[in-house]
């Protein structure tokens, strides 16, 4: 029997104000990358970059994580720019480079901010939704996520996700990107790998360089022998 979804209440974010869509145009404004408008070729290489650069963010865009069946898929409409994100979440390579390296808790933040394009409401949310990983594992969870009535609302079967209502119009700047503000280790899990542990298979041993060793003649290559036959232990 799965556990039953924690309620949270929903702060108000700034993607929750549908008025500042109208204030907010300007130069940066984020371009929506949808295959409503029956893209060509190159567009549909322009939605499929996007898709990588949300859900992997650009540091880890990578030859590696290159789904090239899925993206054939795509471009010959076979799947839906939705499926096309939810095989970029289940893929091995996201996997590895963001579940395997964080804890349950970063883990939903980090998807939360890149599949809905937004920030967690409060930490009741982080938990509720850490909750369905650890119980109904990983492709649950991103169903929950994609099913879900905000994404479709927002981005439906055909638009690429993407952070949204960064920009404010009583702002200079808008906010902070999510691939800089969420990087992909957490604080606990940097501390790790910044401690390199060192394992000696034996003894340790003093390295002395050869010119700073005793030379033949030397009085401290007789010391002991001196020390053997001095009856006070003057040595």
């Amino acid at each position: 029997m799965s556990i039953p979804l924690l309620s949270y209440s929903l702060s108000c974010q700034n993607q929750r104000v549908a008025s500042l869509d109208d204030a907010c145009k300007g130069d940066e404004e984020y371009k929506i990358y949808t295959t409503e408008s029956l893209p060509d070729a190159n567009e549909m290489g322009q939605i499929i970059w996007a898709a990588y650069r949300q859900i992997f963010s650009e540091h880890q865009i990578l030859k590696s994580t290159q789904e090239k069946f899925l993206e054939s898929q795509l471009r010959f409409n076979q799947i839906t720019v939705k499926e096309f994100i939810k095989g970029l979440v289940l893929s091995d390579s996201f996997r590895k480079l963001n579940y395997d390296a964080n804890n349950n808790y970063r883990f939903a933040e980090m998807c939360v901010q890149r599949v809905l394009g937004r920030d967690l409401y409060n930490e009741r949310e982080r938990i509720a939704l850490s909750i369905i990983v650890a119980s109904q594992g990983l492709e649950k969870f991103i169903d929950t996520l994609l099913d879900s009535d905000e994404y479709m609302k927002d981005f439906g079967d055909s638009i690429v996700p993407y952070q949204k209502r960064r920009t404010l119009f009583s702002r200079a700047g808008g906010e902070m990107p999510f691939n800089l503000k969420t990087p992909r280790y957490g604080e606990e899990f940097r501390g790790k790998l910044c401690k390199p542990q060192f394992i000696w298979q034996g003894a340790i041993r003093s390295f002395k360089p050869q010119e700073m060793k005793a030379k033949a003649g030397d009085p401290s290559l007789f010391i002991n022998m001196v020390r053997e036959v001095s009856p006070n232990n003057i040595f």
